[in-house]
């Protein structure tokens, strides 16, 4: 099938291409996240490719990234190599000669959400690489951009989630290669592994295991509505919140009767504008955010929360960066959480083998902790780098809780030794 954006345009010097890494719930109103994928592709004019593999209506789905990459200023078409497309052309298409010659010209490709077993499925079956997947490296190695949201994110790397919707329980050891797991497209070099919608959904405890079953220095969760730009060693986060990178390289696994415990990871939370060198460690915070340098280790340090909080939940929606920002200003070295199946110790998981194991998360400052605050953008926002975990498996008792009976002698709940401000932000200096 002719590609209608096939007319060429002068070539840029060669440059090394991007993969971008977008975590899922894209708003088509992000324009920067849409206007910088068409200016790392070389700008207005750049012709794109979208694949809808992985959606369920991919017409819909790729004709909606189609007209937003327009609005940036791209070319953009929408090619129907879907298995859900309506008809079986996609088998012929993928190794179509002649498709994959017009893909292999163009400066970017785009990869909408959806089952990213449904990309993988259809652009390397059985391990096999199509005409199509070749064409679109090509793309990559000659400095285009290979973009993807949610699915599209999650092929990033040379493996990926497959279908673990449970990030408990691939913590608890659930991680089956064509299952929960899987071969990725590997886009985004051999040394990171990415996953997506990652702060929301609290996929932290899905990351660690994998990144230790599989060899796995390095790991970046990006969160939804924001991008991750990966150039050889650079990352970038850009769009609406940030991406959190997990660093193994000195941690050590610490199993306890069998199941997962961890020791000496290092996490960073990159907000949007941030950057990081994963060859040399080097942690560059956005420019809004130079002013407002956070060292704990320093003699003057003036601590912005009293205490840091404890975690009951630290799978929750946003709560790994959550605490990570209270703990990094806070006079407290170290922050405790926890992860557990409550439905299973209530009885009411049957699918759960481990009802009682949960999991104690230690956070906790190391010598090279840093952060960076603004409230330029209208919230508290923070960049934080190099806070360390440990990770323990616990037994965990049902009934969590009793019921509450009051003492004998009931003390002043009322009186001023009672009103304490602890955990109560103080005024920023």
């Amino acid at each position: 099938m002719p590609l209608a954006l096939a007319a060429t345009r002068p070539e840029a010097p060669a440059r090394v291409g991007t993969a971008i890494a977008i975590g899922g719930a894209l708003k088509i109103d992000n324009d920067a996240v849409w206007q910088r994928i068409v200016q790392e592709a070389g700008g207005p004019g750049a012709r794109f490719a979208v694949l809808a593999t992985a959606a369920d209506n991919p017409k819909r789905s790729g004709e909606r990234s189609a007209e937003a990459l327009r609005r940036a200023g791209a070319q953009a078409e929408v090619l129907p190599v879907a298995p859900k497309w309506g008809s079986d052309e996609w088998k012929q298409l993928r190794d179509d000669p002649q498709l994959a010659e017009r893909v292999a010209t163009l400066q970017g490709v785009f990869f909408t959400g959806g089952a990213q077993e449904l990309i993988v499925d259809t652009l390397k079956p059985q391990g096999r690489e199509t005409a199509l997947l070749k064409a679109i490296r090509q793309v990559l190695a000659r400095g285009g951009v290979v973009a993807g949201t949610s699915a599209g994110a999650a092929i990033m790397s040379e493996w990926m989630f497959r279908d673990a919707q449970d990030s408990l329980a691939v913590l608890k050891g659930r991680m089956r290669e064509g299952q929960e797991i899987d071969r990725g497209l590997g886009f985004a070099g051999p040394a990171l592994f990415v996953d997506q919608h990652f702060l929301k959904r609290g996929r932290v405890g899905r990351l660690l295991p994998v990144m230790v079953a599989k060899g796995y220095r390095w790991g970046l969760g990006v969160e939804e509505n924001s991008a991750a730009l990966i150039r050889g060693d650079q990352i970038e986060v850009i769009g609406a919140r940030g991406a959190l990178l997990v660093d193994l390289g000195a941690a050590q696994p610490a199993p306890e009767g069998g199941a997962f415990g961890l020791r000496g990871a290092r996490l960073s939370f990159l907000d949007r504008g941030d950057r990081f060198d994963l060859r040399s460690g080097e942690f560059t915070p956005a420019a809004d955010k130079l002013a407002g340098r956070i060292d704990p280790n320093a003699s003057g340090f003036k601590p912005y929360f009293k205490q840091a909080a404890y975690f009951p939940d630290l799978l929750g929606d946003n709560a790994i960066a959550n605490a990570m920002a209270q703990l990094v200003d806070s006079p407290d070295r170290e922050l405790r959480g926890l992860a557990f199946n409550g439905r299973a110790l209530a009885g009411l998981d049957p699918l759960d083998p481990e009802p009682t194991l949960g999991f104690d998360f230690r956070l906790y400052k190391g010598p090279d902790t840093l952060g960076w605050f603004t409230g330029a953008w209208g919230g508290e926002d923070y960049s934080v780098a190099r806070i360390y975990l440990d990770l323990r498996p616990v037994r965990m008792s049902h009934p969590l809780h009793q019921p509450w009976a009051a003492s004998k002698k009931t003390p002043d709940t009322q009186g001023p030794a009672s009103r304490s401000t602890a955990g109560q932000p103080s005024e920023r200096l």
